[in-house]
């Protein structure tokens, strides 16, 4: 990855710009969660990489913007029980796996189902009874037939999804995040990571970190420069509770976005799942002070 130097990049307001959106033209929608959602529709960030890695700078997330990271390793691997997350340094799914979500759904204690994100990343169901991993085959086909414009994963495998009258969803939690499409534009990687729904103050954050790091992988692993990271989200809110929060937020100047980049160790992984969040390292970071206790809706 090739930054610019720090003191020559332009300060980056993206994701104020859309919490200010939300804010200020979002539609109040009740949610299953609790807190009503200030709700808008196909909202898209566009990250040049050599301006800086798109970790947001309004509030601090240094004390933790590496395990998003880790959580989406654990994805790729395959992970969909509490246990294997944790093994991946993510001890924050515990409300999307309580008994009661779980025997709900016909799963075994800790389980986030065959549904969830790991389910659909590593072992996506094949008409032949078999298993079909959508990450090791995207590296693959990247390689061998990179101007293609089919390099895509999904995170949505659909007869696991099912909702109403009669019908038991395998998975705690619908997939929010994780529909990713790269190109071969001008001989650089171009990501799109697509979000059906995005927790704006929280959430996304936190997957914008990890589908960039994504981006960064595949430069290691295809030899191709990384240029461009997009983000949509088709449902971006704002919970009622996390107004105020917000506010502050979106009282704080714009800085720039630092940069991220592969350890030494990270550097050597040839296998897509031989990555860990601990691969990668963070400098030139200059944000605001963290905001403590943002509410998050399980």
């Amino acid at each position: 990855m090739r930054y610019l130097a720090p003191g020559t990049r332009v300060p980056d307001s993206q994701s104020q710009q859309l919490l200010g959106r939300i804010l200020s033209s979002g539609v109040p929608v009740p949610t299953r969660q609790g807190p009503a959602a200030l709700t808008l529709m196909q909202q898209t960030m566009h990250f040049d990489l050599a301006n800086g890695f798109p970790v947001i700078t309004e509030r601090s997330v240094a004390s933790f913007w590496r395990k998003p990271i880790g959580e989406l390793c654990a994805f790729i691997n395959g992970a969909t029980t509490l246990d294997e997350l944790a093994s991946f340094g993510c001890n924050w799914w515990g409300e999307w796996a309580t008994p009661e979500k779980t025997s709900s759904r016909g799963l075994p204690p800790g389980h986030l189902g065959p549904g969830s994100y790991g389910g659909a990343f590593r072992h996506f169901p094949t008409a032949d009874g078999g298993e079909f991993d959508q990450f090791a085959h995207l590296v693959e086909q990247i390689t061998e037939l990179p101007g293609d414009r089919t390099h895509f994963v999904s995170p949505w495998i659909p007869q696991y999804q099912v909702r109403g009258r009669g019908k038991t969803p395998r998975t705690t939690i619908a997939p929010c995040h994780g529909w990713v499409h790269v190109r071969v534009i001008g001989g650089s990687l171009h990501l799109h990571m697509f979000q059906r729904s995005g927790d704006v103050p929280v959430g996304v954050p936190a997957n914008m970190i990890q589908y960039a790091a994504l981006l960064l992988m595949l430069e290691q692993l295809t030899g191709i420069t990384a240029a461009a990271y997009y983000h949509t989200i088709s449902d971006a809110h704002i919970y009622e509770n996390q107004v105020d929060s917000v506010k502050v937020m979106l009282a704080r100047e714009a800085r720039r976005l630092p940069s991220v980049q592969l350890t030494e160790a990270g550097r050597r992984v040839s296998d897509i799942h031989d990555f860990r969040g601990e691969h990668f390292e963070l400098s030139d970071y200059d944000p605001h002070p963290s905001i403590p206790a943002i509410p998050v809706a399980p």
